[in-house]
């Protein structure tokens, strides 16, 4: 089971201005010819045939309590896939759609195994920031995928979050869209800081 972690990233590495406005970072979404999401976008076939496997196989996506709180969970109704998994300290407010798959757990391990357990074998989507890059340090995540915008942001929201953590990556799977570059690496596994080529 792949855990996959995931966002639109801007070149120089934010998933959001500091006030969370994505600004140019989702141009790509609407500047195609395949309808996607929905009806709320149109991505280019380019994207299309890079987003298409993730998108519609995967059913669990893992977030953090904060893009939880600035988009009310979607209403209940997420992007993609069925279940949603809240990394938070905080539980679920209370009478918060009741019918829908969102649970809550306190740790990004217990998180990691919530979806797990609700997947049933398919891609598990990790959205990028702190929790995400908690998940990277502790050694729980598979692949990571960026979709990078042509736009600096300059200061905001990294991809990573604030847990810094050194990895080595696979040589990266590059896939040219319209207005983005998809690129996707496997996690090889902790990065030796002491081997490099200056002192080798």
């Amino acid at each position: 089971m792949t855990v996959i972690m995931q966002a639109v990233v801007s070149v120089d590495g934010f998933i959001g201005y500091e006030d969370d406005m994505p600004g140019h970072l989702f141009d790509w979404y609407n500047n195609g010819d395949i309808e996607v999401l929905g009806g709320a976008g149109r991505i280019s076939k380019a994207s299309w045939d890079y987003v298409r496997d993730f998108w519609e196989t995967s059913t669990t996506m893992v977030i953090g309590r904060h893009l939880f709180d600035i988009t009310n969970g979607w209403d209940g109704k997420p992007p993609s896939g069925e279940h949603v998994v809240v990394v938070s300290h905080r539980p679920k407010p209370e009478g918060w759609h009741p019918e829908a798959s969102y649970h809550f757990e306190t740790s990004v391990d217990a998180g990691i195994a919530k979806a797990k357990e609700l997947a049933g074998g398919t891609p598990i989507g990790l959205c990028a920031g702190d929790v995400a890059g908690q998940a990277l340090a502790a050694g729980l995540v598979d692949e990571i995928q960026l979709d990078v915008a042509p736009l600096l942001i300059g200061k905001g929201k990294p991809f990573f979050g604030t847990y810094a953590s050194s990895v080595l990556l696979s040589d990266p799977e590059v896939v040219q869209g319209d207005r983005v570059t998809h690129l996707r690496y496997r996690v090889e596994g902790p990065a030796d800081p002491g081997h490099s080529a200056w002192n080798a």
